[in-house]
């Protein structure tokens, strides 16, 4: 049995050297290696009938035969593949392999926009950390222990009284904490809801802004809205304001713009009203002022804030958010940038 193994170990290395290209060469392999007349696997199907008394000696034999093959075709192979430029002409008329070019995900697509429309408001970026403090993210913001927000429900908690901040609001709070006005700032950030639908996100962005100084109107943050709407769309966008509650604020107000997919005369996606909501807006409340040792008396200011999906779904015709999330190359190819 083993005079049959060198032969056939003989028989291939004969064979190999006259194998001069790819094709040959896989020829070879099926003649030694294929599964069902290749020499070396009817050796090992002969292993079995061999008597225990030399199935040791004649095993490690095959086994070794069969790991020489291998490596002979692979250097053969190699050594083809080495040689075919030299061999094959080239033909610089050809077209080449073009790159596929990369681009951001939509998300941060929008957010750059965002940064850089109030960036040249004369606004500065500012940011805080996701995982807060109870004081930062309700407390500071007026929202008393009582407040819906709070509960279990709308709130991702962790251990050590922390929790993952609900909205990028903390982050006014830390900014009036380091500076003194006038202040003129937006801070754009992952927040964290307990909330899973086609319109809402566990894990969501938002951007925030906050103006303090003294004599701010509530006319000033009318007209930061209807500059920057406009401009983040790229078209001329009615704004309406509707009176709203929020803690922190006092007025409130929501902010709607002009449908962007009927111009205002009222279809599906605008449920016939020729607006479409974009945030929540309002004066700083006093009692925000008063923790961060602020003077009410004295200065005034205002805040708003929106979700970045939400602008991103409505610019390119999205209706569920789970698709920026879902890592699927088919979608976020279309949005090149």
């Amino acid at each position: 049995m083993l005079s049959r193994v060198q032969e056939i170990r003989r028989q291939f290395d004969r064979d190999l050297t006259r194998a001069e290209d790819a094709a040959t060469l896989e020829e070879v392999r099926t003649r030694y290696l294929g599964r069902r007349a290749g020499a070396v696997t009817a050796l090992l199907r002969d292993l079995r009938e061999t008597p225990p008394a030399g199935r040791a000696a004649f095993g490690k034999a095959v086994n070794d035969l069969k790991a020489h093959v291998e490596a002979a075709l692979e250097r053969a192979r190699a050594a083809v593949a080495a040689a075919a430029p030299a061999n094959e002409p080239i033909d610089l008329t050809l077209p080449g392999r073009s790159q596929r070019p990369g681009s951001s995900h939509p998300i941060t697509q929008v957010r750059t926009l965002i940064e850089e429309i109030f960036l040249e408001m004369g606004y500065t970026l500012e940011s805080g950390p996701e995982i807060e403090t109870d004081f930062y993210n309700f407390e500071a913001l007026n929202i008393p222990p009582h407040h819906p927000a709070r509960d279990m429900q709308d709130t991702f908690y962790v251990e050590g009284g922390l929790l993952l901040r609900t909205h990028t609001s903390p982050v006014q709070i830390r900014t009036m904490q380091k500076l003194r006005p006038p202040i003129k700032m937006v801070a754009l950030g992952r927040a964290f809801r307990r909330d899973s639908d086609i319109t809402h996100s566990p894990v969501f962005h938002q951007v925030e802004g906050l103006v303090v100084a003294e004599g701010i109107t509530f006319a000033h943050l009318k007209g930061t809205l209807e500059h920057f709407c406009p401009r983040v769309f790229g078209r001329d966008l009615k704004l309406r304001l509707r009176p709203s509650y929020f803690p922190f604020v006092e007025p409130g107000a929501e902010y709607d713009i002009s449908c962007i997919f009927c111009d205002g005369a009222g279809c599906s996606r605008c449920k016939g009203s020729g607006f479409i909501e974009m945030g929540g807006a309002g004066m700083v409340h006093p009692a925000v002022f008063e923790k961060v040792g602020y003077d009410p008396e004295r200065y005034t200011g205002f805040a708003f804030g929106l979700g970045i999906e939400r602008i991103a779904m409505l610019k390119h015709g999205i209706d569920d958010i789970r698709l920026f999330y879902e890592n699927d190359l088919r979608f976020l190819s279309q949005f090149p940038g």
